[in-house]
């Protein structure tokens, strides 16, 4: 008997640099004030893009439309959905043009990026960010599709939507989210991970590590550790004031989870965050040498002394059953008993 309480209801640029005549966010101008999309309905018509790496197997194409079908939407492929160049989807305008397409199309209510792998940092200069804020929509994704989140929100406020890619992993348990979190009509979402009864007299899966005990409030940002590092310098960055950071990664040894939360460090990140909050690090196993940091160490040395509510485990990650959660919506944690909880509307 599975015990289910993960989720609760109480025209495109030229070039590089400036985009459709708007100019990139930066140190020295204001951050936009958050944008609510639109909320999903049943039978509305979304959008299927690939903004990162191609899709090898001709099946997932299949896969991923009648996942969404079976949700109950229609679905509208990307022009250069299927494109291939080297290990991108299609060159970076090809790309940059789908996703422009999607959020000025008035017919598509939500966009779904089909996988992640890489590259979808190389579009964010060819975005067009002002129809994106003219046209407030979902934008659905995780791993990769972090470059997105991140500048789009940095760019323009708008909450997007971290979670399953359409050729993902389709459970009851993403479904169930999606649904709740689309579909639904309430005014609070909690995120909670899912246990399992076992015959153990001890519940050890999906259990989380409170590094620091407390609360706290802010906007939630983050994604991918290795996208949102790699982003450092950038304008595609959102302002860290005040936030809530989540992380995740795969396939990275702890020295490298290390350097990148070095990275962070040295940008004054943990400096500025309310809360901290660490997902799954899957595949991410030391290798040989003369000894390695634990993932606990390293989060440790980088957050204990800051006192800050933090805690890790949480079902976020490259894992299958993973949160949805909306990315820059205003939301609420407890570091003891790993709860996160949106704090306000996350539609309009």
């Amino acid at each position: 008997m599975k015990k289910r309480t993960f989720i609760k209801t109480l025209g495109m640029g030229m070039g590089f640099g400036s985009v459709a005549g708007i100019p990139a966010f930066g140190k020295d101008q204001p951050a936009p004030k958050n944008l609510l999309p639109h909320r999903l309905q049943p039978g509305d018509r979304v959008g299927l893009i690939s903004p990162s790496a191609a899709t090898g197997d001709i099946m997932e194409f299949t896969f991923a439309r009648e996942a969404l079908e079976a949700l109950g939407l229609q679905v509208q492929e990307g022009k250069y959905l299927s494109s291939r160049r080297g290990h991108l989807a299609g060159t970076d305008a090809e790309r940059a043009a789908d996703l422009n397409e999607m959020f000025g199309n008035e017919a598509i209510k939500a966009i779904v990026c089909i996988r992640g792998g890489s590259g979808a940092a190389r579009i964010l200069p060819l975005i067009n960010y002002q129809v994106i804020q003219n046209n407030p929509k979902p934008l659905l994704g995780y791993s990769d599709i972090t470059a997105l989140h991140n500048a789009v929100h940095a760019q323009t406020g708008l909450v997007t939507f971290h979670g399953p890619n359409g050729s993902g992993s389709w459970n009851p348990f993403n479904a169930d989210q999606f649904r709740t979190v689309f579909f639904g009509e309430q005014n609070k979402i909690t995120y909670q991970n899912e246990q399992e009864d076992t015959d153990d007299l001890v519940i050890k899966k999906n259990r989380i590590r409170t590094i620091y005990p407390g609360k706290a409030s802010g906007e939630l940002v983050g994604g991918n550790l290795t996208v949102l590092t790699a982003l450092a310098g950038s304008p595609y960055l959102p302002d860290f004031k005040d936030k809530i950071l989540f992380l995740e990664d795969i396939g990275e040894e702890p020295y490298r989870i290390d350097r990148m939360m070095s990275t962070l460090m040295l940008m004054g990140v943990f400096n500025e965050i309310k809360g901290f909050v660490f997902g799954q690090c899957t595949d991410c196993d030391p290798s040989g040498g003369y000894g390695n940091l634990t993932i606990d160490q390293i989060l440790d040395d980088y957050l204990l002394h800051l006192k800050i509510p933090a805690y890790r485990g949480a079902m976020i990650g490259h894992v299958p059953k993973q949160f949805l959660l909306p990315f820059g919506a205003k939301m609420t944690m407890d570091a003891e008993t790993g709860i996160l909880e949106t704090n306000g509307p996350i539609f309009q």
